[in-house]
């Protein structure tokens, strides 16, 4: 067999594509490597963007619908005097972008126009929070990311 620069350029556009695909091959195959989705339901939340984007409008319409509070207890979700703590209905998502193991959902329930979620729940990290509450039959939402420490 004879040799040449074309020869030699498939080889190594061979072993290139070996050598790309074994990585390709240990990362799917390997538990150590995460491969998780943002969320299962990708399709099914993207259907309800518009949703969203209304309840978000509702909560500007309200001055400090919702404030987040760092403290040394945990953390502080305040409503707006607006609202009667009592007719509010809702959960409260933390998202924790780095580790889907420590995201949880928690139902609002008031006893005060405020909500404390204590430091033992939450780890020093960035943690995306969304707070989605009805009050007296009108969807609001409220959205930030904090950096917990």
């Amino acid at each position: 067999m004879k040799f040449n620069w074309g020869t030699g350029i498939v080889i190594a556009i061979v072993l290139f594509m070996a050598f790309i695909l074994q990585y390709v091959i240990k990362v799917q195959i390997n538990p150590d490597y995460d491969n998780e989705l943002v969320t299962e339901n990708y399709y099914q939340e993207e259907i309800e963007v518009d949703g969203e984007y209304d309840r978000e409008l509702n909560s500007k319409g309200v001055k400090n619908a919702v404030q987040l509070i760092p403290a040394e207890d945990g953390l502080h979700i305040q409503f707006s005097d607006e609202f009667d703590y009592n007719d509010i209905k809702g959960t409260i998502f933390l998202y924790r972008p780095s580790n889907q193991k420590l995201d949880f959902e928690i139902p609002i329930s008031l006893s005060s126009s405020n909500l404390l979620i204590p430091n033992k729940d939450l780890v020093d990290g960035r943690w995306n929070i969304t707070v989605e509450w009805v009050y007296n039959g009108k969807g609001y939402r409220y959205a930030e990311y904090l950096n917990l420490k």
